[in-house]
């Protein structure tokens, strides 16, 4: 088979006509049984449907965000609920709200509050990324439809397919709840909000060169940093430490 035709085969947005076809203008006389035949016999079948999830994500970055919520205890052994939202292309984390009773008006509220931020943050949100859990209600879902947010519910057990949002859940608990003890839900809703701000304006992302969320451009080099003093910023009373360059 010529490599051309070969390439033809392999091709994954192709079916057995488009290929067929393109057979034909290489001046090949052949059924069009025969690329059904050989393309039965190749494994897996490839896929016509759409994009994979992987590029769907990566396309969609920019009008893409993604929700979770993440659960704190307290040492009154009082179980909190915090809803968080994550833009995909610049990782900004939004802490929607905390709450010891996450009933349908509370969630409505979280995402009308939510509707009217991102509406002044990004330009175009088309998709929002969410799970099955009962919290989202369809009153939840209308509120954000309403500003021509689509949403897409993950497969049941599939945290990988939110994979952000559980990973900033992740660093949260390793960088701020593991060393905390969290007392109440005013306690909660502070530490939830100091991290947030340090992680927008503060912590750096590989995915982003290294810049935080909100920053726009890579900072100028320093130079020579052996004779600038370095600062240090405590926060949370110095569960999490930033450094920077003294002016």
């Amino acid at each position: 088979m010529p490599p051309t035709t070969a390439e033809l085969v392999h091709d994954r947005s192709l079916g057995d006509l488009l290929i067929h076809s393109d057979v034909v203008l290489d001046g090949l006389d052949a059924p069009q049984r025969a690329a059904r035949t050989v393309l039965a016999d190749i494994h897996p079948a490839p896929r016509r449907t759409g994009p994979t999830w992987r590029a769907f994500l990566s396309e969609q970055a920019t009008s893409l965000i993604a929700c979770d919520v993440l659960h704190i205890d307290t040492i009154g052994l009082q179980r909190l609920y915090a809803l968080i939202f994550l833009e995909h292309h610049t990782r900004r984390l939004h802490m929607a709200g905390i709450t010891a009773h996450p009933t349908v008006g509370w969630a409505t509220q979280q995402a009308r509050n939510l509707a009217t931020d991102l509406g002044i943050r990004m330009d175009s949100p088309r998709f929002l990324i969410r799970d099955r859990d009962s919290k989202y209600t369809d009153a939840f879902d209308a509120v954000l439809q309403t500003e021509d947010i689509e949403i897409i519910k993950t497969p049941v057990r599939a945290p990988k397919a939110n994979a952000h949002c559980e990973r900033v859940i992740g660093t949260l608990r390793r960088e701020v709840l593991d060393h905390l003890l969290i007392v109440d839900e005013a306690h909660a809703r502070h530490v939830l909000a100091t991290y947030q701000r340090h992680y927008n304006a503060h912590r750096p992302h590989r995915t982003r060169r290294q810049l935080p969320p909100q920053a726009q451009e890579q900072p100028l080099p320093v130079l020579k940093p052996a004779s600038r003093r370095v600062l240090r910023t405590r926060v949370l009373g110095g569960v999490i430490n930033a450094y920077r360059y003294a002016v």
